[in-house]
């Protein structure tokens, strides 16, 4: 369906609306005559520069990553916050950078979008102005990247859609986890086929994030919008991380497409009990025991696909568990299981592969085994492969954000199309609303609007997302770990 008909089958939520759930059909755009966005690219950047919008501690890594990426160059930052300039300046310094003009105060954003020389408008500030921010990135002229979710409602999904496909200006999600050493190697085995036709698939994001969210500064939120979110909404606000893998192995947007899903929640204990016990009655906290909290503790939203696949997502920012992501994706020869535990820091996984048909998987093959140290020599990801090493030096998340940040690089220095396009990042950001409108309607199932308008049928599945780093402006330190990783593999 697109976007007139979903809102028209689905008029009868005002009523839930009103009782608390996200309006939707508050904007009215055109119907997106400006073409596909499938497999679209532009001409071939020689330098990419980029604007950072929010340099809280996230955004400020960020800024620094950047610039340690080849091709790259952080041209712009801005914040509403005077005392973040210099801490990211001292980072692009220190990496022989020269300083980014600063755009500051409220409208500050608006004038970096508006600026004439810059390319990527690259946003990290509260799920709130995300789908904003990059709408009028769109609309100027620019390439607009911004951090998950993308954006907090259907109908600000479809915004970023038809914004992307009027202006012909790429629109992606920073989904990190999709470019994990990990979950590559994950995709390698589905695309290979040697978990055979995959039909499942278990994914999560569970963070005990309790203090973190009762806390503005340095390991918190500011003006605790995590937590004001979390106390008016419920479903899953947090499902990319877990989905946008999922989503790759089973060529969802490619070939197939998310359908409709249905969500449900345990009630609410663990920010009130939180806040209760930690800051009670006579502490002088702006939440403290007696706010009330909406979301419940463990969300789990079911998801069935066109072609009969299923999912399991799961949301808990407050339980005290160790935090995983699940990662399991199951096919007709075997199983791969992704974060099911953590040690020496590293993410570990199982893998499971019928040899005959009939004959079962009745045993895992950890990461550490010589079977596993086997599958992850065949299956490790070209790009992992390549440039690891680098990506790891660089950091964020395990070497992962690097990883992300040199492929959208590379793509846009070489005229390719980017891995993650503006569908994607719609259909992974509207189980955010979805999920939350069928937990207010006692679990009805939810229809996943086709943001594609039927373009899955022939879009093509992911690639290799190979790395040419040949064509890469490599720095002498970066050279060297590539060539001591070479002789590794």
């Amino acid at each position: 369906m697109n976007r007139r008909e979903f809102l028209k089958g689905t008029a009868w939520m005002g009523a839930l609306a009103a009782a608390g759930c996200a309006s939707d059909g508050a904007v009215k755009l055109g119907s997106g005559v400006g073409g596909s966005m499938h497999g679209f690219a532009v001409a071939p950047l020689n330098r990419v520069r980029v604007g950072v919008v929010g340099i809280g501690n996230r955004g400020s890594d960020a800024a620094r990553r950047l610039s340690t990426v080849p091709g790259i160059d952080v041209v712009a930052i801005c914040d509403i916050r005077p005392e973040r300039f210099a801490i990211t300046q001292a980072k692009l310094k220190k990496n022989g950078k020269p300083p980014a003009k600063e755009y500051r105060g409220k409208d500050g954003w608006k004038r970096l979008c508006e600026a004439d020389d810059i390319d990527v408008v690259y946003v990290i500030t509260g799920w709130f102005e995300h789908a904003m921010i990059s709408v009028y990135a769109m609309k100027h002229g620019k390439h607009a990247f911004m951090e998950v979710p993308a954006a907090v409602t259907v109908d600000e999904c479809w915004e970023l859609v038809e914004t992307a496909e009027k202006t012909h200006r790429h629109c992606m999600m920073l989904e990190n986890c999709n470019y994990g050493e990990t979950e590559t190697l994950a995709l390698n085995l589905c695309q290979s086929g040697a978990l055979g036709d995959i039909l499942h698939a278990d994914c999560a994001y569970i963070h005990d994030l309790r203090r973190n969210c009762y806390q503005t500064g340095r390991d918190g939120y500011g003006d605790y919008w995590r937590l004001k979110y979390n106390a008016a909404h419920k479903g899953n606000a947090y499902p990319t991380h877990g989905l946008g893998p999922v989503c790759w192995y089973m060529d969802v947007n490619r070939g197939d497409r998310l359908d409709y899903l249905v969500s449900l929640e345990c009630r609410q204990t663990g920010f009130e009990r939180y806040a209760k016990e930690i800051y009670g009655a006579d502490k002088e906290h702006p939440w403290k025991k007696n706010v009330k909290v909406a979301m419940g503790d463990m969300n789990t939203t079911l998801v069935r696909t066109v072609n009969g696949k299923s999912i399991m997502i799961q949301h808990d920012v407050t339980s005290p568990r160790p935090y995983t992501r699940h990662n399991l994706v199951s096919g007709t020869k075997g199983a791969f299981w992704g974060m099911p535990w953590r040690e020496k820091g590293q993410d570990m996984w199982r893998v499971a592969i019928e040899g005959k048909c009939g004959e079962g998987a009745h045993e895992w093959w950890v990461k550490d085994s010589e079977k596993g140290r086997e599958i992850e020599e065949k299956y490790r990801h070209p790009m992992w492969r390549e440039a690891g090493a680098i990506a790891k030096l660089a950091g964020g998340h395990g070497g992962k954000d690097f990883m992300m940040d040199l492929r959208w690089a590379y793509c846009l220095q070489n005229g390719l199309p980017l891995d993650i396009d503006v569908y994607d990042t719609a259909t992974w950001s509207c189980i955010v609303d979805l999920s939350e409108r069928s937990v207010r309607s006692g679990s009805m199932p939810q229809k996943v609007p086709d943001f594609t308008k039927g373009g899955w049928k022939t879009a093509k599945p992911i690639g290799d997302m190979t790395i040419d780093l040949a064509k890469l402006d490599l720095n002498e330190k970066q050279r060297s770990l590539i060539g001591r990783q070479k002789s590794t593999f």
